[in-house]
């Protein structure tokens, strides 16, 4: 027959040949008798309860009488060849990540991009926009100047309604208008891309080349048909769409390969206050590696 390895509890661990525990006793049985019999009592004849408080009460004096003043022990010897090994304690102590340390508890985005790429990349998809725009005009019109006086008639309520041949013509004021309008709107959405992008950092081709500018012409087709209905019969909008496609596939381009800044979330309150604190400054924060 193999030998068997016992093991004993915890509270064995001791170097007496016996340990101690507590006494038995039957008077919490009698206590906890005695109150069956009071609840029975509810239901029956209240002798019964009276009964079952006696005996109760003496289950409880009885059950004081082990405990108080002193509590009431039995020595249980221990067999040496039972007693189980001793419980090494390793000085090993649990090393807490910081916010930011291998990415432990980041938000999302942990990088932006800075404001000057949404800049230059609205300007590099508004170039693309109006490349496309005025070749649509020489496809479809000969003239660059109907998608630039087009542009104008969401500013310019009297382009609206001129002619084809009007709309065909170069127009100096119609011009400066259309170009403010799509300076300053493609530069609006750009710093807008900027901003949205490293929040989508799995998807943001999609969302910038092709979700956004589909999204964008949805609207502006709907809110154009209700403010002008005259100039939204004009606008060609397979061409609108392929337009706004350049702009997002161009922009988004020029944000995504722009240098990405950390954000703050991982900078300790030194490095936030910008306090010049060697002692108060965590090792490998963000600011410290901008500053490289």
């Amino acid at each position: 027959m193999a030998h068997e390895t016992h093991h004993g509890e915890a509270g064995e661990h001791t170097k007496e040949g016996f340990i101690q525990l507590p006494a038995p006793t039957f008077w919490p049985i009698v206590m906890a008798f005695g109150i069956t019999l009071m609840g029975a009592g509810l239901v029956t004849h209240w002798v019964v309860s009276l009964v079952g408080l006696m005996v109760g009460a003496r289950g409880a004096i009885g059950w004081w009488g082990n405990v108080i003043p002193h509590e009431e022990h039995e020595e249980v010897p221990v067999d040496p060849v039972l007693r189980p090994a001793p419980i090494l304690v390793e000085a090993r102590s649990v090393v807490s990540l910081q916010p930011g340390e291998g990415k432990h508890r980041e938000l999302v985005p942990a990088e932006i991009h800075p404001y000057s790429a949404g800049l230059w990349g609205g300007l590099a998809g508004g170039a693309a926009m109006a490349a496309l725009a005025c070749l649509y005009g020489l496809i479809a019109q000969h003239s660059i100047w109907y998608p630039v006086n087009l542009l104008a008639g969401t500013v310019i309520p009297n382009m609206g309604n001129a002619s084809m041949e009007q709309l065909r013509q170069f127009n100096g004021l119609a011009f400066i208008a259309a170009l403010v309008g799509h300076v300053g709107i493609s530069i609006m959405v750009g710093i807008v891309y900027a901003v949205l992008l490293p929040m989508f950092p799995k998807y943001a081709p999609f969302w910038a080349g092709i979700l956004m500018p589909l999204f964008w012409s949805g609207l502006v087709a709907t809110v154009l048909n209700l403010i002008n209905p005259v100039l939204n019969e004009r606008i060609s909008w397979p061409w609108f769409v392929a337009c706004q496609l350049g702009f997002g596939l161009v922009g988004g381009f020029v944000i995504a390969r722009s240098t990405s800044i950390s954000t703050m979330q991982n900078w300790s309150l030194a490095d936030r206050l910008f306090v010049e604190a060697p002692g108060m400054r965590g090792h490998g924060t963000g600011y410290e590696e901008d500053k490289k």
